[in-house]
């Protein structure tokens, strides 16, 4: 799958009652993704860490995220303070990864390389 595709498609709510993306699947979806993604050890979470020099650089790119995610009605955990920003997604509903995961990711990363 490759990283236009994600990018160009629309999330789906998701209220739960589907299982989240096996880890195998997971692993391979990654290669969609800018390289400074990293899955965690159980594959339930994906992050990506940025760093800047200062405080406004981090805070813009926070309320970047949060506006994509508005948009998109799938919202990370955004981490911010002076010097960094770091999103993490993961779908709390199934308790791991879904599909939303990776395109809000490959939505995130198509809006850094238009900077």
């Amino acid at each position: 799958m490759s990283q236009c595709n994600l990018s160009e498609r629309s999330c789906v709510p998701c209220e739960g009652g589907v299982p989240p993306i096996p880890a195998e699947e997971a692993r391979a979806m990654m290669g969609a993704l800018h390289p400074d993604w990293q899955l965690n050890e159980t594959a339930s979470e994906i992050r990506r860490k940025m760093v800047f020099k200062g405080f406004a650089a981090p805070l813009s790119h926070a309320n970047l995220a949060a506006w994509l995610a508005e948009r998109e009605g799938h919202h990370p955990d955004i981490n911010f303070g002076w010097g960094y920003v770091e999103l993490v997604f993961t779908t709390h509903a199934i308790g791991g990864l879904s599909e939303n995961d990776f395109i809000c990711a490959a939505k995130w990363d198509r809006l850094l390389a238009s900077e």
